[in-house]
């Protein structure tokens, strides 16, 4: 349910949100410390505050570089996918020049099917939102084609066997990006987190003087912490967004199918 709503809304979104709830921390900080008698901000006082807020701190620390780590390397992943997968599809589509005439017809359906891919994966309209599911009888038809063909000689066997397997493993590669593509981001993980650094911003304030200095101090730390959460959000989702896997191999890759 909590990875539903964290899909439903966009990265750029959840980064206002949490700077929102970050910078208004600070300056429920500094509202209560105008309130708190002066024996409430004694030293030992401060120490103690200040021992929690650390722990806190390297908590956060620690859980901001893992979720950091984790949504970079999902994201290299995919793209090396890409990549991979890319060459595979040119490397079938030679395998099946080198079979011979009859192969025509699967050719042209995996030039088909591989347009129509990289138009679903990364639409021209860009409000439009990528999609990588793979199960359609046009995507599939390239494979039915290759099957049907008939070879005359051992050659012809062992490029059409050689064929089949490449395209078996598109495939999988297609439907492996497919299921890979869903929010990987734990919706309670990201809420402690973002709970955690509201406290800690919270006793920044509690703490600072109430000047503009201190005031834009604290703006800029919530704006840097909320985009390195917006930053996660857009890792989380390679093929939308503003960090978004290029389409330059895929493209590369379309443009040399039937030469």
């Amino acid at each position: 349910m909590g990875n539903k709503l964290l899909s439903t809304m966009s990265p750029i979104e959840i980064g206002s949100i949490v700077f929102a709830l970050l910078f208004a921390g600070g300056l429920l900080g500094m509202a209560i410390r105008a309130r708190l008698p002066e024996r409430h901000l004694s030293v030992e006082a401060r120490d103690a505050i200040k021992f929690g807020t650390g722990l806190i701190s390297t908590m956060a620390a620690i859980v901001l570089g893992l979720l950091v780590a984790s949504a970079k390397g999902s994201y290299d992943t995919q793209r090396n996918e890409i990549t991979e997968m890319s060459a595979r599809i040119v490397l079938l589509d030679r395998i099946l020049a080198h079979y011979g005439p009859e192969s025509a017809t699967a050719r042209d359906l995996l030039r088909h099917s591989i347009a129509a891919m990289v138009d679903r994966t990364w639409p021209q309209d860009r409000s439009e939102h990528g999609r990588l599911e793979p199960a359609s009888p046009k995507t599939e038809g390239d494979y039915d084609a290759i099957q049907m063909l008939s070879p005359k000689s051992e050659a012809e066997r062992t490029l059409q066997s050689q064929a089949e397997n490449i395209a078996i493993e598109i495939g999988s590669r297609r439907w492996l990006m497919f299921e890979q593509a869903g929010n990987s981001i734990s919706t309670p993980l990201l809420v402690v987190l973002v709970f955690w650094l509201a406290i800690i911003f919270l006793s920044f304030g509690l703490f600072a003087p109430r000047n503009p200095p201190v005031v834009v101090t604290m703006l800029l730390c919530a704006l840097s912490v909320s985009g390195a959460i917006f930053l996660i959000m857009e890792l989380n989702h390679p093929f939308e967004g503003l960090v978004q896997i290029s389409s330059q191999p895929m493209r590369d890759a379309l443009a040399h199918l039937g030469q």
